[in-house]
């Protein structure tokens, strides 16, 4: 990978803060104001070799400076388009945005390097700091669930298209994370609707999870507020239909046992009719009939 290449780098980067110390430059902030590499007026950019400005932006890194590393990076792209270290320093100019949380930054350095190098060794890692910069803002979003779509699109795209790249495994972990917060805001807002005798508009939303996210931790929990939402409309049929997939999938849960409870307290019990939407999950996951 890029970053392990990089780091080879560190005796280059060491003399480069030595030469910084004897110019008596100041911090790497007043440097790249300056528009110098190694500090003062007599040094711009412009005199210095790709090499040169990429170990800046490695030692940038080192020291915790992301947003200084990603200036370097960025201005090898405009003083050597063509060059070798122009493709080595868009992948860290991503990789130093990301680290800053700069996700639309580094989500654009990310696609420039696909773009201009899908064959690339290292458009895996970029393609997969795209997925990232997508997934690692999910948690900070509410109800508006476009960054986790986003993310999935991504990490499918990562598992798809590099599926022998070290990337690969993780991408499926996180894309199973993403499916399963994209299914618990489901449920948020369906226990919102139910808490509020809003029934039909809560089991629109269970029956997403049921109907869409099987394969989460949130199914069986759908199926029990099923069973609650439908008692409550007097929809005997389509609550005891949900209780016998719960029970048959589920029985050694609570969920099951507060479902089961729930129906006999009005004299029912787990039972499949065929008469509703319900009867397809149940051919599904019963049965096995997918078709």
């Amino acid at each position: 990978m890029m970053l392990a290449r990089s780091r080879k780098r560190l005796m280059g980067v060491m003399m480069i803060a030595a030469v910084l110390s004897a110019c008596g430059g100041g911090g790497g902030g007043d440097d790249r104001r300056g528009g110098t590499l190694f500090g003062g007026p007599e040094a711009p950019l412009e005199t210095f070799s790709a090499e040169q400005i990429f170990e800046r932006g490695e030692f940038e890194l080192n020291r915790s400076r992301p947003e200084d590393a990603a200036f370097y990076f960025a201005e090898i792209e405009r003083l050597y388009p063509f060059s070798e270290w122009s493709k080595r320093a868009m992948i860290m100019q991503a990789f130093a945005y990301h680290q800053d949380q700069d996700y639309p930054s580094s989500r654009s350095a990310a696609q420039r390097f696909i773009d201009f190098f899908p064959d690339d060794d290292d458009a895996a890692y970029a393609q997969y700091l795209l997925a990232l910069s997508y997934y690692d803002q999910i948690d900070e979003v509410g109800r508006d669930q476009g960054l986790t779509f986003q993310a999935l699109q991504s990490l499918r795209a990562v598992i798809e298209r590099y599926p022998d790249s070290e990337y690969a495994k993780s991408a499926i972990l996180k894309f199973d994370l993403a499916f399963d917060h994209l299914a618990g805001k489901e449920m948020e807002i369906g226990r919102y609707y139910l808490r509020r005798n809003h029934y039909t508009a809560s089991i629109n939303r269970f029956r997403v999870v049921v109907e869409q996210f099987q394969t989460t931790t949130h199914t069986a929990e759908a199926l029990h507020r099923l069973v609650e939402a439908y008692l409550s409309l007097g929809l005997t049929n389509e609550a005891q239909t949900a209780g016998a997939i719960l029970g048959h999938n589920y029985r050694s849960t609570d969920w099951y046992e507060d479902s089961f409870k729930l129906l006999k307290g009005q004299g029912l019990e787990p039972r499949f009719y065929k008469n509703n939407w319900l009867a397809a999950i149940y051919r599904q996951t019963i049965k096995g009939e997918w078709l």
